[in-house]
């Protein structure tokens, strides 16, 4: 094969552009066949023609092998500086959690318990939010106590299910009392902390939240790394008030799309139990989807957020590269992943991401990041800044889904948007899209490789997942010099994302190309590979894991089947109160959209 010389990045004629849409070529693998095709990939001698006639087929060697590009490597997001956006609350994230929950909560509108409590049963569905649960405890209609109760019956209902439910894989009611009985004393003796306290948060099994072993859905992982104090989110949180319901299950290490885990059981969808929550986030996206808690943190490398948040019909926040510190969560050493919050509502999304946020002092020295802000959301200027906005689309791209009920929902709530506030769509192009693929491959697992070498060369391999187990094989398949050839990729990938920033605020998507899909049942003891699906679930969220932007899923309906359909805003980098603020209106455009899950726990009725 001869050399491909890409021209320079400032050279590239972006107007002129083709899309060619991203294809990943692989078989798809369950049951036994999957544990075969993982003995022939591990066989020193036929694995390594197997994987390389792979990644052949998917053009991996043509771009990270035999092409020239011309730009130095970007081994972590690097931003231009950004101008500060307008109608924000500045918010110190040197003050404490407490302090930046309540600048968060100053920026919401004025809350009227009429609007869910005197409500008509009748009326359209909705979730309990923060401000309920606050309302409650404070006018005495109920306690942290007796709602805990409550939740502790419901999680042990959901696992007596058939199937089970399988949100949490640690939990402990003792546990979850003890908190709950801190918290209602604290409201007895009229000092709750904050609003977030007594509020009820599953922490995904990639997360540190002592006393619980942290797993990452393995089997053996707390053997290697036991858990000695909270990860920095979770002690931010947790200084809050908040109660932690226990540890949520997520696909193996992080290294899958679908949410299968054979080691816990596969989480469920609660909108069609026979379908995948998507993932890794699996169990934090269900739990939230299901009622029994108000919030859930996650962690996304690759959409590990977003896409269970859009298949389950919730809202799921992936923050700047560094806007949040990763201390305490397994893939603290990546340069493509964060910890965010998942939670049923944008409003409630703010004020657990003003808990959380505050970049660690090395990434504050080496990336810079703009000081963080919220949108303020009750302020009269609120419809102007909306009416301002520019949303970029890249039609043949957004059109690119399974189905066309995807792409025709997420179309119908921009007509909404434009139509209500003025804002103004704007085409543009984004080059290179299959090759930001390649580069995000490269990516994250050479990265998730490395930080689980030490464990895979002293006999760990056997007692991971068979769908584990062929990722990490693709993954050893990879070179150093792949590695940084997919880092001058980012550089490539980075230039055109912000050459679009010029002419607009918001990059919107559908948030997947695909709503859940089925769970075969022979996937269930042994799981699953099908990368083609990945494809789809991954097609639109790779720019905010490689290139480290903010990204936010909001539900703006279903398909035929009753399956939640996501629109996904990206936006510039430190820019999340843009994303929050335009999140919040496709919300409340969408309101009357929702449906009650099959699998739905109305907590507070029930209390």
């Amino acid at each position: 094969m001869g050399k491909l010389v890409m021209l320079p990045v400032e050279e590239v004629d972006i107007s002129s552009v083709k899309y060619r849409p991203e294809v990943i070529k692989a078989p798809h693998l369950t049951g036994f066949t999957l544990r075969f095709f993982v003995w022939l990939l591990e066989n020193p001698i036929l694995g390594p023609p197997i994987l390389s006639f792979l990644k052949k087929m998917n053009k991996i060697p043509e771009m990270m092998q035999h092409t020239i590009i011309p730009e130095n490597p970007m081994f972590r997001p690097e931003f231009p500086p950004q101008e500060p956006e307008p109608g924000t609350v500045l918010v110190q994230e040197d003050n404490s959690a407490i302090s930046r929950v309540e600048s968060a909560l100053a920026c919401l509108p004025p809350y009227k318990p009429s609007i869910h409590w005197d409500s008509d049963p009748s009326h359209s569905f909705f979730y309990w939010t923060i401000r309920d649960y606050a309302h409650a405890y404070q006018s005495g209609r109920t306690t942290p106590s007796v709602v805990a109760e409550h939740v502790i019956s419901v999680v042990e209902d959901s696992n007596n299910k058939k199937p089970p439910m399988t949100f949490l894989i640690s939990f402990s009611a003792d546990e979850i009392r003890k908190q709950a009985a801190a918290s209602t004393r604290r409201f007895e003796e009229g000092n709750p902390l904050s609003i977030l306290d007594g509020i009820f948060i599953a922490i995904k099994d990639d997360i540190d939240l002592y006393p619980h072993p942290t797993r990452g859905g393995t089997t053996w992982y707390d053997k290697v790394r036991p858990v000695l104090e909270d990860a920095v989110c979770v002690s931010r949180l947790r200084s809050c008030g908040v109660i932690f319901v226990g540890k949520a299950n997520m696909h193996e290490l992080g290294l899958g799309t679908t949410g299968n885990n054979p080691n816990y059981g596969t989480t469920r969808n609660p909108h069609a139990v026979d379908r995948y929550t998507g993932g890794s986030s699996s169990g934090p996206a269900a739990i939230v989807a299901a009622g029994v808690c108000s919030a859930a943190i996650g962690t996304d490398g690759g959409g590990s957020i977003r896409i269970p948040s859009s298949l389950c019909g919730v809202v799921g926040f992936k923050t700047t590269y560094g806007r949040t510190w990763m201390k305490g969560a397994l893939c603290d050493c990546g340069t493509v992943e964060v910890v965010g919050p998942i939670a049923s509502s944008v409003e409630d999304v703010m004020l657990v991401y003003a808990a959380m946020l505050g970049s660690s002092s090395a990434d504050r020295i080496s990336l810079n990041p703009a000081p963080p802000r919220l949108p303020c959301l009750a302020s009269s200027e609120n419809l102007k800044i909306l009416s301002s906005l520019r949303l970029g689309k890249y039609t043949e791209w957004f059109n690119n889904v399974y189905s066309t009920e995807i792409s025709s929902k997420c179309e119908d709530i921009l007509h909404k948007v434009t139509g209500t506030y003025g804002s103004q769509v704007i085409e543009i192009a984004l080059p290179e899209l299959q090759e930001m693929q390649n580069a995000h491959i490269l990516s994250i697992g050479s990265e998730s490789l490395a930080a689980l070498n030490p464990e895979i060369k002293n006999g760990r391999l056997a007692e991971l997942t068979h769908d584990t187990r062929t990722n990490l094989a693709i993954f050893r398949s990879f070179s150093a010099a792949e590695y940084v050839t997919a880092q001058c990729i980012r550089r490539r990938i980075m230039y055109y994302h912000m050459e679009a920033f010029k002419k607009v605020d918001v990059i919107v998507t559908p948030t997947t190309g695909m709503t859940a899909p089925v769970i075969p049942p022979s996937a269930l003891n042994i799981g699953e590979s099908n990368l083609e699906v990945s494809g789809y679930l991954m097609r639109f969220i790779l720019a905010g894991n490689l290139l480290g932007l903010p990204a936010i899923n909001v539900p703006v309906g279903y398909d035929k089947n009753g399956l939640p359909i996501g629109l996904q805003l990206i936006g510039r980098p430190w820019g999340e109160a843009t994303i929050l603020r335009l999140a919040s209106a496709v919300e409340e455009l969408s309101a009357e959209l929702r449906n009650r899950p099959s699998t739905f726990y109305d907590i507070l009725k029930d209390v």
